[in-house]
């Protein structure tokens, strides 16, 4: 029997906006993915099927119980690890009980949980967390170690049914793997939401949510793209022959109508010439305009078959719609000043001494934990050194990890507006447009948009600021975004003649930027030229 099935979900916005259509499937054990472009509605659909939302018309049914980790966890910095994953009270009684107490109330505490500390740890351990992790509070944690404390407690819990909104994000290449390890191992059914190409290689079967329709491919990322592949080169071709046929029925329709009038004037011409009785002419006259008629509706019927068969050939070629980020004149020289970090003692205790000049690019590297946002941080001078000093000496672009460039309560429009006060509601629209934000979208208002959308709309804050910035510093740039969008990332970044840091666990993608340097944080700072 399958551990979750949904059938026929619709859901619509409250402005009548839809955005899932009569969805059906059902999941049943092993790991299974969901994808689309930005904005297509997974989240939504994951919060469908957790009953955060209702739908609009459907059912979801579910086998046992159900865990949900959602793309932004939301944890307070002063949180203990092991109240997140629900186990304070039983450790607490723990503890009594080693020390001594018979309170009945401490052994009801603990029930059949004996083993709770070697489970949690070994959970915890699963994904790369060391052991103390349960004493720990969650603002001493990274990123990455919060993502993954978030998913060490939904695993704890064994649920029959575990939906996942981006697990991977922030995560290194190690603790990627350790996280894909537990998923691929675990019993019970996984749909996961991502586009983390090393999650989704070990997928058993892939759902792609496109315009609101949901349909199922098998297998993982490399069968998935296969099939896409082939879909685009039939469509294509369809596409080409219903051009042409567009073409010659438009050509035929017009000689059509060219030789109607031609005919016309000739049957006039013979009829004075023959002279005919007027009736007589004119009955001519009517029969063959009504055959004329026919033969052009046939015609203009023909015209608009094709018509349509191109509409429907366009539609089945078109892809998703893509993010065309063009980035501002921003040219630095070669021997400028851009950057210092002179004795820089940052929050973590490691210190670095560097300089940023021209056009440099540096991929910022080192393990979850190890400072990479604090670096970032510092030098955007959101948060002072500990010791020394960490000078921009240009404009700085900053998109943090966690996109709070953002403010929830304003539209897309007057977050950019608010750092571009000079530039005209024309000029931040057109701007916006190319970040896919047209017309009525970028009146949205930030707290509402999904994963993908709010870091379209971080990137247009950052990147059509004024002043343009001349250092980016991009912290896991392509968290959320789909595989057209991050391509389209990188060719606006390679247009970039700015100075660049950046922190990435996307492999590709960082190699594609064609890094120049390596600033790597290990307990030391290290600065290697690339």
């Amino acid at each position: 029997m399958p551990s979750l099935s949904f059938s026929h979900l619709t859901f619509v916005w409250p402005d009548g906006s839809p955005v899932i259509a009569d969805a059906t499937a059902s999941v049943s054990g092993g790991l299974t993915a969901l994808v689309g472009a930005n904005g297509a509605g997974k989240s939504t659909l994951l919060r469908l099927l957790t009953g955060e939302l209702s739908p609009a018309s459907g059912t979801v049914a579910v086998a046992g119980t159900l865990a949900y980790v959602p793309q932004d966890v939301a944890l307070r910095a002063d949180a203990r690890a092991e109240s997140v994953m629900g186990l304070a009270s039983v450790r607490g009684a723990l503890r009594a009980i080693e020390a001594g107490s018979v309170d009945p109330a401490h052994y009801e505490a603990v029930g059949d949980q004996w083993d709770v500390e070697e489970r949690a740890t070994a959970t915890l351990e699963s994904l790369g967390l060391p052991s103390d992790t349960l004493d720990r509070t969650v603002g001493e944690l990274s990123g990455g170690e919060a993502t993954r404390l978030a998913l060490a407690s939904a695993l704890y819990a064994r649920p029959d049914v575990l939906l996942l909104d981006e697990p991977t994000n922030n995560l290194d290449a190690a603790a990627t793997a350790q996280v894909v390890d537990a998923l691929a191992s675990r019993r019970g059914a996984t749909l996961v939401v991502s586009h983390d190409r090393t999650l989704l290689s070990r997928v058993e079967a892939i759902g792609e949510l496109r315009r609101g329709r949901l349909r199922w491919f098998g297998g993982a990322i490399e069968e998935y793209e296969a099939a896409l592949d082939a879909e685009r080169a039939a469509a294509e071709a369809e596409l080409r022959s219903a051009r042409s046929e567009v073409s010659r029925q438009h050509r035929e329709l017009r000689t059509q109508v060219e030789g109607v009038g031609r005919r016309q004037r000739e049957g006039a011409r013979k009829a004075k010439q023959a002279g005919l009785p007027p009736i007589v002419a004119g009955a001519k006259k009517r029969s063959s305009q009504e055959s004329q008629a026919r033969a052009t509706r046939v015609h203009e019927e023909r015209l608009a078959d094709a018509r349509d068969r191109r509409d429907r050939a366009e539609d089945a070629a078109d892809r998703d719609r893509e993010i065309r980020v063009e980035l501002p004149e921003t040219g630095v020289p070669a021997r400028r000043d851009v950057a210092r970090l002179e004795r820089c003692v940052f929050a973590t205790g490691t210190q670095a001494d560097a300089a940023i000049q021209g056009p440099e690019r540096i991929v910022l590297s080192g393990a979850n934990g190890s400072g990479k946002t604090t670096l970032l941080r510092t030098l955007s001078g959101e948060v002072a050194p500990q010791a020394g000093r960490a000078s921009a000496l240009v404009p700085v672009g900053y998109l943090p990890q966690r996109l709070d460039v953002l403010d929830p309560a304003l539209t897309v429009v007057e977050n950019v507006r608010a750092r571009a006060p000079g530039a005209s509601p024309h000029e931040v629209r057109a701007g916006l447009a190319r970040f896919l934000f047209r017309g009525a979208d970028g009146d949205a208002l930030a707290g509402t948009l999904s994963g993908g959308e709010r870091l379209r709309a971080a990137l247009a804050a950052v990147l059509l600021a004024t002043p343009a910035p001349q250092l980016l510093l991009l912290d896991e740039p392509t968290n959320n975004l789909d595989f057209s969008s991050r391509a389209h990332l990188l060719d606006a970044l390679g247009d970039f003649r700015g100075a660049l840091i950046v922190v990435s666990h996307d492999a590709g993608f960082v190699a594609a930027l064609r890094p120049t340097r390596e600033w790597r944080l290990d307990g030391t700072f290290l600065d290697t030229p690339l």
